[in-house]
């Protein structure tokens, strides 16, 4: 058999092959004949499935990427596989109906005439006919493209070329192959209308020949849509027909069969039994079909049996081919009516092949197909509705969170607003504790100074080093006392102040935020408080100069400023006086008139003796001032003798040299006492006056420059919190930004799921559509 296989192809049938049908085959096949409803159908089909590919590849591409994106959750793995499976499913129904057609299997005893019914049907010696065995395995012609015809071996893609159809599975060769075997013929399709419309012929060996008939059945009957059963009309049907057939029907439901009396024009010999011979065949293959196989009924039955000669009808299709009457190629009387039989068979046939393909073909294909597209809608359905749950609880996030932005942006203005004014409250408060607290420790200043007990010299050089330490002293002293009375209470005042902003403005941020705020939190709230109180004695007193020169108390120079202190602050009383009066009566020339200055009863003048029963009037006194300081700026005893002869004029010797012994003996008194602790006393009595004189001009600064402290350390804190708020609210926005974006990932994802739901529904009515147009309607 290889020998054959391999031999080059020369020219097939040497009867003019080579060229395409002419045109009287090409109107022996009908552009309606009920073989095209399976070509459309398959066509039609074919694009369905090319259109589900698509949608299945396009579905499974967006469920991975829903898959891909981790923080959505909504696909898992098993989903994810399940779509990968509909694209191989979809794939291997693809290649399926790529290569569906509608295949007849021709079966019965050796020599029945199975080749020559085929090669009736395909208008040409195809197959290898004749006297004898001359089919030994399995032949299956089918349709190619092109213009050569070549075989191909079971189990092998080596195209082999034909060199003549009598060489085909010719049990007469030298190499014999398998009965189950098969040898796929492929023939031009335009040389064969039946091959151009996908229909596949199979030539199988005698049933008589070989016990494996559950092997022929299982790998070469199973998705035959037709089966014909070839007959010797000279003879009955056997035992091995019918048992081979029965055997089909265990394994196939209700095959369509087929039944053909060959060589019916052995019957013209004797005409006078013909219809008796015929009546016989016919009931018997009836009962065989309805009885026995119970594939159909009896007016079914009565369709599927006919009385032909394949052989007569080849003769007269060849003849018809070479532009001759078919009658010419009769072998017997009554060919017209044969003739006619045998069309009635193909036409029959072809109704048949065509309904049965369709329906076993497609119909499953069709099934799958709506159930893999309804699959896939109802798993989009439930990724829909996990979306949609999702999508909606993004909307509620982000209406809580956008309601939260808001209402942290209007009480953090409200809060604002109030922690500034509570700061200017504070501040103005601590300004005025501090002005009052360093008022009252300036008044208590001497108390200060006559607790400073470092020894005392008036040296220059220690009296330098005296006052610098002085001055740290009390630079000290007034620090430590103004913590004293101001620090705790202002520590307390500026901690609840900060613990209350830090408790208003931490309410503005969401509590899973605290703990990442937690760090800038605690740093808002610093160590306490300590107020500086920068006094800067040592500049201040810097210019303290002391005077430690004895003066007399009792010196008429004494007096004199004495007196003119005292009369300066009467004059600035009476001043207040007339002030207050102008602003009672609204006339201040009124009461300025007539002011009459009363005694004073402190003054020392007033502790002159009477002389002559009067006191001193105002002019003697003037008088007697207007001497004393002229013999101050005077040399020598002049000036003394001058005012000694003055006054024992005035007031008379005897209480002159008795003032004048009291008077020396309180100076020589004074004078004694003049001691390095007197001068001690004198040093920190002018040393407090010069200092609360400067200390009083920086009253308001030091006060100022505490509140400033306040305020900046009130200020920084709240500006910390205000951060930690900003931060959070930053951290609010960008998680909206988040929530927004994946709204519209999910909305886009609902559009495109939507979308695909359409094109299931879409393809599932195409299929509808493809059922009732070529499967219900048969």
């Amino acid at each position: 058999m290889a020998a054959y296989l391999n031999r080059g192809m020369s020219m097939i049938a040497g009867n003019g092959y080579e060229s395409v049908m002419d045109s009287n085959s090409r109107q022996l096949h009908n552009v309606n004949s009920p073989l095209q409803i399976f070509v459309k159908a398959k066509k039609n089909i074919n694009d369905i499935f090319g259109d589900i590919s698509d949608y299945v590849v396009e579905t499974t591409n967006f469920i991975e990427g829903l898959a891909a994106d981790s923080q959505a959750d909504i696909v898992d793995k098993a989903e994810t596989e399940t779509f990968r499976s509909f694209v191989l499913k979809i794939n291997n129904i693809r290649e399926v109906l790529a290569r569906d057609h509608m295949k007849v299997a021709f079966f019965g005893r050796t020599s029945n005439g199975k080749s020559s019914v085929i090669n009736a049907m395909l208008r040409d010696r195809i197959l290898p006919s004749g006297i004898g065995h001359t089919t030994n395995c399995f032949c299956q012609v089918e349709g190619v493209d092109g213009h050569d015809a070549y075989l191909m071996r079971e189990g092998s893609e080596e195209k082999l070329n034909v060199t003549s159809v009598k060489q085909l599975a010719n049990a007469l060769c030298q190499e014999k192959l398998s009965e189950s075997s098969l040898v796929r013929i492929f023939w031009p399709r335009e040389r064969c209308s039946l091959l151009r419309d996908d229909v596949v012929f199979v030539d199988s060996p005698g049933v008589d020949v070989s016990q494996n008939l559950d092997d022929w059945i299982d790998n070469h009957c199973l998705n035959a849509d037709v089966f014909v059963l070839v007959l010797n009309a000279e003879s009955t049907m056997t035992l091995a027909e019918k048992s081979f057939f029965h055997e089909v029907s265990t394994k196939i439901s209700k095959p369509n069969i087929f039944i053909l009396n060959n060589r019916w024009d052995a019957s013209a010999s004797e005409p006078e039994f013909l219809e008796s011979v015929k009546a016989q065949h016919q009931e018997r293959c009836i009962d065989f079909l309805v009885k026995e196989l119970k594939v159909s009924t009896v007016k079914e039955a009565e369709e599927r049996v006919f009385f032909v000669s394949a052989r007569e009808t080849l003769n007269g299709r060849l003849q018809e081919q070479n532009g001759l009457p078919a009658h010419t190629g009769a072998l017997a009387e009554g060919f017209q009516a044969r003739y006619f039989e045998f069309q009635d068979f193909e036409r029959k046939f072809e109704e048949c092949i065509s309904k049965s393909a369709v329906k076993t073909k497609f119909e499953q294909h069709s099934s799958r197909g709506k159930t893999i597209s309804n699959d896939m809608r109802l798993m989009l359905d439930n990724i829909f509705e996990r979306i949609n749950d999702l999508r909606n609880k993004k909307l509620e996030q982000k209406k809580l969170l956008t309601d939260r932005i808001s209402a942290t942006e209007t009480q953090l203005m409200v809060v604002t607003r109030e922690m500034k004014m509570k700061i200017h409250n504070m501040v103005e408060e601590v300004e005025q504790k501090v002005s009052k607290a360093l008022n009252e420790e300036i008044w208590r200043l001497n108390v200060l100074v006559d607790e400073f007990n470092l020894p005392f010299h008036t040296d220059a050089l220690v009296l330098n080093v005296y006052k610098k330490e002085m001055n740290g002293y009390v630079e000290s002293g007034l620090g430590s006392n103004l913590r004293a009375r101001l620090s705790t209470a202002l520590a307390m005042n500026i901690e609840t102040a900060q613990r209350e902003m830090t408790d208003r403005m931490t309410a503005l941020v969401p509590k899973e935020k605290l703990k990442d705020q937690t760090n800038q939190i605690i740093t808002a709230r610093n160590q306490p408080f300590e107020m500086l109180y920068s006094l800067n004695c040592q500049n201040l007193c810097s210019d303290f100069q002391e005077d430690l020169e004895f003066r007399f108390s009792w010196g008429i120079t004494a007096l004199i400023q004495r007196f003119n202190a005292k009369k300066a602050a009467s004059k600035t009383g009476k001043s207040g006086v007339v002030a207050n009066q102008y602003r009672n009566n609204g006339n201040l020339n009124k009461s300025t008139q007539a002011v009459t200055p009363s005694a004073d009863l402190n003054s020392p003048i007033s502790l002159l003796p009477q002389f002559n029963g009067e006191f001193t009037t105002e002019e003697q006194l003037s008088l007697v001032s207007r001497i004393a300081a002229a013999s101050i700026g005077s040399q020598g005893t002049v000036g003394g003798l001058v005012i000694a002869g003055i006054l024992f004029k005035t007031i008379g010797w005897r209480v002159l040299f008795a003032v004048g012994g009291i008077y020396f003996s309180v100076y020589a008194y004074e004078r004694l006492s003049w001691t390095n602790k007197a001068k001690e006393r004198k040093f920190k009595e002018q040393y407090v006056k010069h200092a609360t004189r400067k200390l009083k001009l920086i009253v308001d600064l030091t006060s100022a420059n505490c509140s400033h402290q306040v305020q900046q350390e009130l200020s920084s804190t709240f500006a910390r919190l205000c951060r930690v708020v900003d931060c959070s609210q930053s951290e609010m926005n960008n998680e909206l930004k988040d929530i927004e974006a994946s709204l519209n990932v999910l909305e886009a994802n609902q559009k495109q799921i939507k979308l695909l739901r359409n094109k299931a529904s879409f393809i599932t009515n195409k299929l509808d559509t493809f059922e009732n147009n070529y499967i219900k309607s048969n």
